[in-house]
């Protein structure tokens, strides 16, 4: 690698090939994106959950996450609703878009999904 060290304004800078800077930053981001899969490694190895490409594929595809993860979970709307304490039909109207929860019950649907609140609730167009 040849390198030229020069000042310019009081700080050194170093000059090299536009190839050995190609190099440099491409030993960079291998190094970057194996730290990555070893902190997933690590995050899968303690239980955490991979969100199948199907989930993802549905919920852009504008499908409700409410019923895309309900779904996933193998839940019924009766059985989600039994644990969050709302009705099937209470959790059907969410689903459908007819009706929004409370932020409590956001909540409890979040938990009981295993998912975060920002994975369930709706986006507005203004975002």
């Amino acid at each position: 690698m040849t390198v030229q060290i020069v000042e310019i304004a009081g700080q050194k800078i170093a000059m090299l090939p536009i190839e050995d800077y190609q190099r440099l930053v491409d030993i960079a981001e291998d190094k970057a994106d194996a730290a990555a899969a070893a902190d997933a490694e690590t995050r899968r190895n303690e239980g955490e959950d991979y969100v199948p490409s199907e989930v993802v594929d549905q919920i852009c595809s504008g499908v409700n996450p409410v019923r895309v993860w309900r779904k996933y979970r193998n839940l019924k709307q009766k059985d989600l609703g039994q644990m969050v304490g709302c009705s099937a039909a209470h959790i059907s109207q969410i689903e459908n878009e007819e009706r929004q929860a409370s932020a409590v019950l956001w909540r409890k649907l979040a938990d009981a999904l295993n998912v975060s609140v920002d994975d369930l609730m709706p986006v507005s167009d203004d975002d």
